[in-house]
């Protein structure tokens, strides 16, 4: 679907990549309109990565590493500049598919969701896939040590920064991305969103 990618922010989609030794990505773009105010668009960018496994029931569980996932909101009627936030969340599908699409001979993966709710089917865009290194991109103590914070507890602005500019230090690096912007918030999620917005997924089982 390269003609999707090419467009890049001006499309909507959802990405799933996958590695044969069990390691994912996902990125997800929503835009929603607002039919009494159109002035008033909302859209969401979430990106998570992480390790599956499939159960014996044929079921996939995908369970990201929770100090890396993040989330980018923008309510422009709502907020002055769109709000950028930690976020993981467990997925289960009840099962998935792999075949070849009988029109176009295209490889597809259908996934349906915990309740058997298919999604959108998604088609292999790149072999081997296109991914953030898969180990931990912003690791805390916690994550270390394998403790957890207590409940209630925040962290400050300056630990938050911190580990904000850490995660896009090494995921900029890593992979070698030649930008001239000084914004890193903005680079780490320029990527993401193209990832996202292609609605295409990668997958090897």
């Amino acid at each position: 679907m390269d003609d999707q990618v090419e467009e890049g922010l001006y499309r909507a989609g959802f990405s799933y990549s996958f590695t044969d030794d069990g390691f994912y990505e996902v990125a997800y773009y929503r835009a929603s309109a607002n039919p009494t105010n159109p002035t008033c668009t909302k859209a969401v960018i979430q990106w998570q990565h992480g390790k599956y496994s499939k159960a014996s029931n044929g079921s996939l569980i995908l369970n990201p590493i929770t100090v890396d996932g993040r989330q980018l909101m923008s309510d422009r009627c709502t907020y002055t500049n769109s709000v950028y936030t930690r976020y993981h969340q467990q997925e289960v599908f009840k099962q998935y598919e792999v075949l070849v699409n009988p029109y176009d001979k295209a490889t597809r993966l259908n996934l349906y969701g915990w309740d058997g709710a298919p999604l959108n089917p998604m088609y292999l865009a790149y072999r081997p896939p296109q991914m953030l290194p898969t180990q931990t991109l912003n690791p805390t103590k916690a994550a270390a040590t394998g403790a957890s914070q207590p409940s209630g507890t925040t962290k400050s602005k300056r630990d938050l920064e911190g580990d904000q500019d850490g995660l896009m230090r090494d995921a900029l690096t890593r992979n070698a991305l030649q930008k001239q912007s000084t914004n890193a918030d903005r680079i780490w999620w320029l990527g993401v969103g193209l990832t996202a917005l292609g609605s295409v997924g990668y997958f090897c089982f």
